[in-house]
This record gives C-alpha cells, structure tokens and sequence, in this order.
C-alpha cells in the first residue's frame, strides 16, 4: 500500500527555517522521481522540487538557492530544507510520486510571519 506522510511544517518569522520531511512506504523513492508541491490559499497546486532516481534535483526559480530538496534512501524518505523563508511561502506542502496514478501526501502547513 503506497503511504506518504509529510511532516515538518510550522509557524517561522521570516528568514527563518523549517525541514519538511515525507516518508514513503509501498515503494522506493529511490527508483522514482520525487516531487514537493505547494498551494496557498486562493492558488493553484504549484511544483517546488523535484528529485530524480539519479540524485538530480530541480527547483522552482521562487525558492532557488534557499529551498534544498534531497533523499535518505535506507529511511526511504525525502526532505525539503527551507531556508530564508519569506511570508510568500506561506502555504501547504505536498509530497508526490507519479507510479501507476499521482499519489499524493495529507500536506503539513508551513506559515511564515513575524
């Protein structure tokens, strides 16, 4: 059965930082692509990161340089570290995975304000 569960989110002032955490069960992340995804009231579903099988990673421009994606395999989780956050990040946070359908996380909250 496939399971993701993300954690991790809080409240933080701006410029603070948080690490999300998805851990993955019913498969191996390491044999797929990974994504983190966002959605702040009011707007669409938008793509974070991404984390390839092979360890490349891809960003959003918005969080590049400050949002770091990665991968313990032997834990079978994926984590988002976010650093020098800013009131615009302010969302819900979602872990994906694209197997034989999308399979998506609960979301964890992340609010940035002072």
């Amino acid at each position: 059965q496939v399971q993701l569960v993300e954690s991790g989110g809080g409240l933080v002032q701006p410029g603070g930082s948080l690490r999300l955490s998805c851990a993955a069960s019913g498969f191996e992340c390491r044999l797929n692509t990974m994504y983190w995804y966002r959605q702040a009231p009011g707007k669409r579903r938008e793509l974070v990161a991404s984390i390839r099988s092979g360890g490349s990673t891809n960003y959003a421009d918005s969080v590049k340089g400050r949002f770091t994606i990665s991968r313990d395999d032997a834990k079978n989780t994926v984590y988002l570290q976010m650093n020098s956050l800013k009131p615009e990040d302010t969302a819900v946070y979602y872990c994906n995975v694209q197997l034989y359908r999308d399979f998506w996380g609960q979301g964890t909250q992340v609010t940035v304000s002072s």
